[in-house]
């Protein structure tokens, strides 16, 4: 696996991507939640929900999403589903939301999140944030507003976004080959 983007890089672009919604939603953050896909989105999303806290002193609702049984592919990729459970411990009905994902691909897991959101209510509106927005292999339509780099590498090739919580390291990493 190579590098891409590295532990800084990686949390200057969490930083950024906070900013950007800063500057972008400051005027109406009383009616804005940043909801997180699990494993990753989610403990992107809280990074981002504690710097907005820390510069602006605005506490986000904040939730986090498990999608597995909104899947398309689930009855062909899951024999032992590992089921988390999502935690969305507000109303979502006329919220905006962020919706956080480590790396937008084919559109497929923004979707199954979006169908998912829908289950707890219905928001006023729905914006994308990720950390890579995988372009040229989009099979659902999907607008990423808030970008952390746009990448486009062969279909066969993997592009991973690590984080402490969960992995060894930390940083973005391509070059395994997808099966």
């Amino acid at each position: 696996m190579k590098t891409v983007i590295n532990e800084k890089q990686l949390n200057k672009i969490i930083e950024r991507l906070a900013f950007e919604i800063i500057e972008k939603e400051h005027d109406n953050f009383s009616n804005l939640a940043i909801i997180g896909i699990k494993r990753r989105g989610d403990i992107i999303g809280k990074r981002i929900k504690d710097i907005i806290k820390n510069k602006e002193g605005v506490d986000l609702l904040f939730g986090a999403l498990d999608i597995t049984f909104y899947r398309d592919d689930f009855s062909r990729k899951f024999v032992h589903p590992s089921v988390e459970g999502s935690e969305i411990p507000f109303d979502v009905e006329d919220k905006e939301i962020i919706l956080v994902d480590d790396v937008v691909h084919t559109g497929r897991t923004i979707r199954a999140a979006i169908e998912a959101i829908f289950s707890f209510g219905r928001p006023k509106k729905i914006k994308v944030l990720a950390i890579i927005d995988r372009i040229g292999e989009r099979e659902i339509p999907c607008f990423v507003e808030y970008k952390g780099r746009q990448i486009q590498v062969e279909k066969n090739i993997s592009i991973e976004v690590h984080l402490k919580e969960i992995d060894k390291d930390e940083g973005v990493f391509y070059g395994k080959t997808l099966s």
